[in-house]
């Protein structure tokens, strides 16, 4: 047996993005998502609006291994994958004195929210620029000015939700930004507010966005013309 690939805490993250062809087995990835869920692991999938993907799923999960397997049984379903993101979740360092339900939210959370499938996501860094670099500025300043992005974000409490996980090591930009949102303007209106905080409009470099609509398995595959 494959020893496991468990984080010492939290989940395990992937974002997969798909173009479909006529020859996407839609049993056989109705059945690679029943396989992930039934072993424990969370699958997201999302319906994406224009050029860059037909379908994307995000899967949590504790066990790398089983990430691994999702993906495997999704390509030999004919799903061609085109871009993809790998994560962790994590208690930012800014954040280590927030209540444990906070914590246990960010490492542990449970997904898709319901009523809210407007969903958008993105990678992003912080600059390291002679000028702009994030990661020469005080630990103290650094922590002001994300408390001042916290701020604006909390601001949408009730019609979104964000999940942050941490990729520094794991892919090429050092954070993954998932929001789930009751209406699509919703998306639009967080990250053009948050954009004015000092902490993204100096520090933050932004990579694709990829939009969708959430949905079950079935409804998103009849979605993409998968039948």
């Amino acid at each position: 047996m494959t020893e496991p690939a468990i984080p010492a805490e939290g989940l395990g993250v992937v974002h997969l993005f798909y173009r479909v062809s006529p020859l996407v087995d839609r049993e056989g990835v109705l059945a690679a998502i029943k396989r992930a869920q039934s072993d424990g692991d969370q699958v997201v999938t999302v319906s994406i609006l224009g050029h860059k993907a037909d379908l994307a799923l995000m899967a949590l999960g504790r066990d790398l291994w089983q990430l691994r397997r999702l993906q495997t049984d999704l390509a030999q379903a004919g799903l061609d994958l085109l871009d993809s993101f790998v994560s962790l979740t994590e208690v930012s360092e800014y954040a280590a004195g927030v209540p444990d339900e906070m914590k246990q939210a960010r490492l542990y959370p449970q997904l898709p929210p319901e009523g809210k499938n407007a969903w958008c996501f993105y990678p992003m860094s912080k600059k390291r620029h002679s000028t702009e670099n994030w990661f020469t500025l005080p630990f103290d300043e650094r922590r002001e000015l994300m408390h001042e992005h916290g701020v604006s974000g909390r601001k949408f409490a009730g019609r979104l939700v964000q999940l942050i996980t941490a990729s520094t090591g794991l892919d090429d930009f050092e954070w993954g930004v998932t929001l789930f949102a009751v209406r699509p303007d919703d998306l639009k209106d967080v990250v053009y507010t948050m954009r004015f905080d000092r902490a993204s409009a100096v520090y933050a470099e932004f990579g694709p966005f990829f939009v969708g609509m959430v949905g079950d398995p079935a409804e998103v595959l009849d979605s993409v013309g998968v039948e």
